[in-house]
């Protein structure tokens, strides 16, 4: 990865984590014909020069959980010490400064109404520095769970190779899938690097290994728990990105919002309660990209009333892992 280029490798490698978060050195290998070695050191330097995690995220929409999109306008000067304190907490997913660094947009995953009102109405940071609040509830997503720029690198033999990896161990049939407070220390340990070895994690938090496969198992195949792959986008060609916010026709909401989810430059697009029910980040190559976007696949979307653009300015925080600054 010298100069910072992802080569082909890189890619497959990158690929494969987003079918197959926790598959092995051993299996990575074999899918991209290097070595066990070379597959761990290119992971290695992946995580240390690109930026590269593999994360694991409760979904909300599966657990009686809500997600809150959230947007500050504060007063000059303020926005960095507010948004450092938004990305510490342990119940924001996301934490960007857009707009020129004037506001800052964040994910607030509430267990409950209560954990909610706390943080809005008393416990918000710096909350003499906000000039202005809008919280949106997170109604649907249509976004698949990983961006297509960075699931476009393998043969489709080396995808039939990963699908041939050993399932993870079966859920107990039996009895119905919940999240329980004792599962706090496993998701904790997954939302730093869901590639941890189940031995790691069962150390971490005194667990048998065994009990932390099934367990990761149980979630993941009842759809409470799922994984995310970072990866800073500007290897990708990524020049500029951009928060969107749309005003949409109800009659045409869901098909837009499945449309825009199906464009190769948005990674995350989902409906929300709000004036704005319609909300998307893109990833573009530069600001002509993004005047194209805008005013061509997007414009012509049937039921579009209106366009709302903020460039994102730096990400603190993603997926619920702080990010260098």
């Amino acid at each position: 990865m010298e100069g910072s280029i992802l080569d082909a490798v890189d890619r497959q490698i990158i690929h494969a984590l987003a079918i197959e978060p926790r598959a092995s050195f051993r299996t990575l290998a074999a899918v991209t014909g290097v070595s066990d070695q070379t597959a761990a050191r290119r992971y290695r330097r992946l995580t240390e020069s690109a930026g590269l995690r593999v994360l694991a995220a409760v979904d909300a929409s599966k657990t009686g959980w809500a997600d809150w999109l959230v947007r500050l306008q504060v007063t000059p000067g303020s926005a960095d010490t507010i948004a450092d304190a938004l990305a510490r907490r342990p119940d924001t997913r996301w934490v960007r400064l857009v707009s020129g660094g004037a506001e800052i947009v964040w994910v607030l995953q509430a267990r409950s109404p209560q954990q909610r009102n706390a943080l809005f109405l008393k416990g918000l940071p710096g909350s003499r520095r906000v000039a202005q609040i809008s919280a949106q509830s997170l109604l649907q997503v249509f976004s698949p769970e990983s961006w297509s720029g960075i699931t476009n690198a393998l043969s489709a033999v080396q995808l039939a190779m990963l699908s041939q990896v050993p399932a993870a161990p079966e859920a107990d049939r039996d009895r119905p899938v919940g999240l329980q407070p004792e599962d706090d220390p496993l998701l904790a340990e997954l939302a730093k690097d869901a590639r941890a070895t189940s031995a790691a994690i069962a150390a971490a938090i005194h667990w048998h290994e065994s009990t932390v496969r099934r367990r990761i198992a149980e979630l993941h195949g009842a759809g409470l728990l799922y994984f995310d792959v970072d990866i800073d986008e500007d290897l990708f060609g990524v020049g500029v990105s951009a928060m969107l916010w749309l005003s949409v026709e109800p009659a045409h909401l869901d098909s837009v919002g499945r449309a825009i989810a199906a464009h190769p430059e948005v990674p995350f697009a989902g409906a929300t309660t709000g004036a704005t029910n319609l909300v998307a980040s893109v990833l573009l190559r530069d600001a002509q990209h993004l005047y194209e976007y805008l005013t061509g696949r997007l414009a012509s979307l049937p039921g579009v009333r209106s366009v709302e653009s903020a460039p994102i300015i730096v990400t603190l925080k993603r997926s619920a892992a702080l990010r260098p600054r």
